[in-house]
């Protein structure tokens, strides 16, 4: 794995990591880690459920201002959709998702969040989209998909602001969807620990009707009703070619339900 970014694999649950002391800014380098362990996340086998993490002081403080500063428009132009390509990459990993929060999650920090499934954050933490106070808007997904959660008055409102928002004001307006206590003195154990209890149900789940759930929500999202209930139609005719379809049925019949035991094939 990379320099900055890991993957690592315990019982099932796998947890990107970011590692770029102080504030974990995402540099080129660190954006393009996140798209190769993402990726890696979503093919393997042994990964049932992903958590995104930063640490115990900060999740993400957001781009590398520094790195983007001396930047000519035809090199922004390159460089957006390397921008873009690490939060997509993110968000197209076929298996439930969670971000645990501490600290700053801010630009493209709160963007990274985003593109995450559902969000746990820690008491302390500060979320944000305050690309406005340098004279840009958010570029790796913010303005679309802070709209689409908290909707667009909300989402404005944030974005024309640039404010910080704290961990309880974020759970109200829904941008995250639960609080934890800070734990430990550095903060960051409870919420940690949380998002990998979150995480550890779907191992040993059905992991091809989860990948057809996300899917189907998230490609839903995109279109119309009818178009949506379409992409519905198909996922769930599909499923009747799986084994674990069977077995969960037959379980069902058999012993009630809960019972099933899944390969994910």
């Amino acid at each position: 794995m990379g320099e900055l970014v890991r993957l690592d694999v315990d019982g099932g649950v796998g947890t990107i990591r970011l590692d770029r002391p102080k504030m974990n800014a995402l540099d080129a380098q660190m954006q393009t880690e996140i798209i190769e362990a993402a990726r890696e996340a979503d093919r393997r086998d042994d990964v049932s459920a992903v958590v995104v993490h930063g640490g115990e002081r900060v999740f993400a403080a957001g781009a590398d201002v520094k790195q983007m500063q001396t930047m000519s428009y035809q090199e922004m132009v390159r460089h957006a959709h390397l921008l873009q390509d690490f939060t997509r990459a993110v968000a197209a990993i076929g298996k439930p998702t969670v971000s645990a929060i501490t600290g700053f999650a801010l630009g493209g920090g709160c963007e990274l969040a985003l593109s995450t499934d559902v969000r746990f954050a820690a008491a302390g933490a500060k979320l944000g989209q305050p690309e406005i106070l340098l004279g840009i808007i958010p570029g790796a997904g913010g303005t679309q998909r802070l709209a689409r959660l908290v909707g667009p008055a909300t989402a404005k409102d944030l974005i024309f602001t640039g404010r910080f928002v704290d961990a309880e004001e974020a759970l109200r307006i829904g941008l995250v969807d639960r609080v934890v206590p800070d734990g430990g003195a550095d903060g960051g154990g409870g919420v940690i620990a949380a998002a990998e209890e979150w995480a550890r149900q779907f191992v040993g789940g059905p992991a091809l009707a989860l990948r057809a759930a996300k899917s189907a929500i998230d490609k839903g999202l995109e279109v119309d009703l009818q178009t949506g209930l379409e992409i519905e139609r198909v996922e769930f005719a599909g499923l009747f070619a799986t084994d674990d379809r069977a077995a969960g049925m037959a379980s069902f019949v058999e012993n009630g339900p809960g019972k099933a035991t899944f390969t994910g094939q």
